[in-house]
């Protein structure tokens, strides 16, 4: 998929609550509503739920990438440290963050949401869910800013908001 997901699930948010944002960035989830997990799955381990391909609130034909598959696309195209790079958008990053999306993925940077509500860093970093869970309040994510080439690996409040790629069956 290049584009982050726009789907309209409950409890997803736009950016600063603007459907204009959702237009550009596509929507932001917290785990449990990407994941289409009941929400206490936020805060208490809900791996036995989760399926090798987990749909999700993608499409059918499509899943939430797990964190193997997020590693599996980073050393793709090139090792974490270079794959923003090749991965970020040509525009939309502010402050000379654009990349050359070399390989079609488009990554723009939607910014998150906070689980006691507000906005951060919309146009600065994007910030995507992997169906992994680190632990019973955590999962993994990958994150890329403006200021470095790195696609950032590390774990996550499961509560706050991120976006969402889909990748097909």
């Amino acid at each position: 998929m290049a584009e982050n997901l726009n789907f309209e699930a409950k409890g997803s948010k736009c950016y600063d609550n603007s459907e204009a944002n959702c237009a550009i960035y596509g929507r932001l989830y917290n785990w449990a509503t990407a994941m289409a997990l009941d929400a206490s799955c936020n805060s208490s381990s809900c791996a036995s739920k989760v399926s090798a391909k987990h749909r999700g609130i993608c499409s059918s034909g499509w899943h939430i990438p797990s964190d193997a598959e997020w590693t599996e696309l980073t050393n793709f195209v090139g090792g974490s440290s270079s794959a923003g790079k090749y991965l970020k958008a040509t525009n939309g990053w502010n402050s000379g963050g654009n990349g050359n999306n070399k390989y079609g993925f488009s990554a723009l940077p939607g910014g998150y949401g906070l689980a006691i509500g507000g906005f951060s860093s919309v146009g600065y970093n994007g910030r995507w869910w992997s169906s992994s869970e680190g632990n019973a309040n955590y999962t993994y994510s990958r994150n890329m800013y403006y200021y470095y080439e790195d696609v950032i690996y590390g774990n996550y409040d499961k509560h706050y908001f991120r976006s969402v790629r889909c990748l097909q069956d």
